[in-house]
């Protein structure tokens, strides 16, 4: 096995140079708006109470709206997941009678409450009166003939979700975003875009609200947290979308202006300050995975060779089996809860029993190695994060060497 990694190194090793090309692209971005806004030791420290004239959280939400191209940016350690900052985006914007309409098929399986699809729960935008419908993906990308139909003059809303979620479908990168949102944009030119940008920050050069979407939601224990961030999302786009969504998050009236930061806030900024590192170290060990699991015999989405535009990789295993094998290899090459034995269970949000690896110091932190899967056909594991290619590769080999124990 190991003179196979070797030779899977070499192999990939041009790709690994386009990776850094980017990620240096993305560390000068983040520096030159740390300098622009003028960062000091003084920033670097939490509030209490209602938080009122929070240096540090002004200061913070000033560089997130700059790195990420947007008018204002909402960036808060209460916020507890990428659902919950998305959730404040649709319920602060979207009202009784309003359409939400994803173009990108079935939204991730922990939306589906929220949303109210299949299912009745108290409280969902469906409990609000807030209709849904969705286009599905035409041979894995957006038909945009059905897209262009289902648009109507209810729709006030466009959902797309960046990355592939638990699906085998390719995500879409920032070209195929922009000719996305262009088209969008020429059947009804008011009608406003969100994107679902979990596990795609810093992964290309651009970002969505860089062309021309309206909204944008993730989480801190993803790419922009860097690995540091003990918790955390955030919301960046136009001023008064982003107002909407901060007047959810607290109350109409309220909004933005309070909230402490926490004691440590430091990890917030240094976490965005090391992401795009980060999530290039990420990149590096998906592409290893999925080259030597090519090598071995197996599907990988994407493949090696293809274009990224988030940190996921897929690996079609094909049965439960190896599923479970394969996630107990990641887990026992962890550096924390090494001992522990993953299992499927029920897990909130998801309609099916879900397995998850993750030896992580911060808990559920999708930047940190993890591995985890619906158990369902095509039974294909999601491989994610990674804060060392090193690290990365020694466990991926471990998980290998499981399935064929």
């Amino acid at each position: 096995m190991n003179n196979l990694a070797f030779e899977v190194d070499k192999e990939i090793a041009e790709i690994s140079e386009e990776i850094e090309a980017n990620a240096f692209i993305n560390h000068k971005k983040i520096l030159e708006q740390f300098i622009n806004s003028g960062i000091s030791e003084y920033h670097l420290k939490g509030s209490t109470g209602y938080g009122y004239n929070d240096s540090a959280r002004d200061k913070l939400e000033e560089i997130y709206a700059g790195v990420f191209g947007s008018q204002a940016a909402l960036v808060r350690s209460q916020i507890v997941s990428g659902t919950h900052a998305i959730a404040l985006c649709l319920y602060g914007v979207l009202r009784p009678g309003d359409e939400l309409l994803s173009v990108v098929g079935l939204p991730y399986d922990s939306l589906h409450g929220m949303i109210g699809i299949n299912s009745n729960e108290s409280g969902s935008l469906k409990d609000f009166g807030i209709k849904y419908q969705q286009v599905d993906l035409l041979e894995g990308r957006p038909d945009y003939n059905s897209i262009s139909k289902a648009i109507n003059n209810k729709t006030k809303l466009v959902y797309i979700q960046r990355s592939r979620g638990y699906s085998l479908r390719p995500s879409l990168d920032i070209d195929q975003l922009s000719k996305l949102v262009e088209f969008i944009r020429g059947i009804k030119k008011d009608v406003l875009i969100f994107v679902d940008n979990c596990y795609g920050e810093f992964v290309e050069s651009q970002e969505p609200i860089e062309v021309g979407v309206d909204l944008v939601a993730g989480s801190l224990i993803k790419n922009p947290g860097g690995g540091l961030a003990p918790s955390g999302g955030y919301v960046v786009g136009r001023e008064d979308l982003v107002e909407m969504a901060a007047a959810r998050w607290t109350a109409p009236g309220v909004g933005a202006e309070i909230g402490p930061s926490p004691d440590f806030v430091r990890l917030l900024f240094q976490g965005l300050f090391l992401a795009p590192r980060t999530v290039a170290e990420s990149l590096h060990g998906a592409v290893f995975a999925a080259r030597l699991f090519e090598r071995l015999g197996y599907q990988a989405f994407p493949a090696y060779n293809e274009k990224r535009t988030d940190i996921i990789q897929t690996i079609l295993l094909g049965s439960e089996e190896k599923l479970v094998k394969f996630c107990k290899g990641i887990q026992s090459a962890s550096p924390i809860d090494s001992g522990a034995s993953p299992i499927p269970d029920d897990m909130p949000g998801y309609d099916n029993k879900v397995i998850m690896a993750a030896g992580c110091f911060i808990q559920g932190a999708s930047i940190e190695l993890s591995a985890d899967a619906p158990i369902r056909e095509p039974y294909a594991v999601y491989l994610q994060g990674g804060m060392s290619r090193h690290y990365t590769r020694m466990a991926v080999l471990n998980a290998a060497m499981h399935i064929n124990k």
